[in-house]
């Protein structure tokens, strides 16, 4: 069978969701330090300010994972900011029925397949990780433009006749349709009823060309076009395509996540939380805090984009 590679890695994602235990392969920023979803929570919160402080707004969020995020998010702001939780209404976007079910047992929501599938109303929409694992299409310069498909486990090159432009010989240009798709939605969405939308995934902060489909299969990786559906297939994205897909919001950022959990307030709610902590948790908490935010870390290649309605100001941890 011949498929297009992003038909080839939605289907693999989706099996690959559907029959495993993602985490057994990677680790994300919640699972990482509580720090994390708590940040997240609170940066809802204002925004939730920010707009009004309407009487009731539709907290989103797009691949939950087990809803480690959420439950971190919803801690801090019932105690930070109750108005806003008890304003808030719960929906998750997952697809997986095994990750619904790990979800279900944390959170009290309301669960959609698509962020399309959310009811209408003011929304604040949170997505760590979420883009990455969409399917993109590669295209490769030869004497003319090249459209990658998967055969057998390996490439085939078709000759394609979108409008791409003038490249040198080998250049491969990504594109990512559904996640275009998703900020074209979100910027009428927003512009209509209200919200905001933060992205938190990895990628280059001005679109660029390159390679950069990869594979990991029990923490290492692998040849993402070998065994669909046993490891998790992710790409870069493109955060300057987004945001200009995202017609009629204000578009904030990219920002590396050290800056933006940083000027958040990462390094003194980890101080916080490790001086209630024996010597030991309070230093596997701090190197968690600084793998999230150190360049060397996760703190450079991952970035913060934030789509919010025009009317709002800067959201917090985009400012200088």
């Amino acid at each position: 069978m011949i498929e297009r590679l992003d038909a080839f890695m939605a289907r693999a994602n989706a099996a690959y969701y559907a029959t495993r235990d993602p985490f057994a392969d990677f680790t994300t920023a919640p699972e990482i330090s509580q720090v994390f979803g708590e940040l997240l929570g609170l940066w809802a919160a204002v925004v939730w300010q920010s707009m009004g402080a309407p009487a009731q707004v539709l907290l989103v969020e797009a691949g939950p994972g087990r809803g480690t995020l959420m439950v971190d998010a919803l801690r801090a702001v019932g105690r930070m900011v109750p108005d806003f939780h008890g304003a808030l209404r719960l929906h998750l976007v997952e697809t997986s029925p095994s990750l619904r079910a790990i979800q279900a047992g944390k959170l009290d929501a309301t669960w959609h397949d698509r962020v399309e599938d959310v009811p209408d109303g003011p929304m604040i929409l949170l997505a760590n990780e979420f883009l990455d694992a969409l399917p993109i299409r590669q295209f490769v310069r030869r004497d003319v433009w090249c459209e990658r498909f998967v055969e057998d486990g390996v490439f085939v090159e078709r000759p394609t006749a979108a409008g791409l432009p003038e490249a040198s010989e080998g250049t491969v240009l990504e594109r990512c349709e559904p996640a275009l798709e998703l900020a074209g939605y979100l910027g009428a969405r927003l512009a209509a009823q209200g919200g905001a939308a933060l992205f938190v995934d990895y990628g280059p902060a001005e679109s660029a060309p390159g390679d950069s489909l990869q594979a990991l299969r029990g923490g290492a990786f692998c040849d993402p076009l070998v065994e669909a559906g046993t490891a998790d297939l992710t790409a870069h994205v493109d955060f300057q395509a987004i945001a200009g897909a995202a017609v009629g919001t204000a578009a904030h950022g990219p920002v590396p996540q050290g800056k933006f959990l940083a000027r958040l307030g990462l390094f003194q709610r980890t101080g916080v939380l490790a001086r209630t902590l024996q010597p030991e948790a309070a230093s596997r908490l701090i190197v968690s805090a600084q793998r999230l935010a150190e360049p060397d870390g996760m703190g450079r290649l991952f970035k913060a984009l934030a789509l919010c309605h025009p009317d709002l100001p800067q959201p917090p941890g985009f400012s200088e």
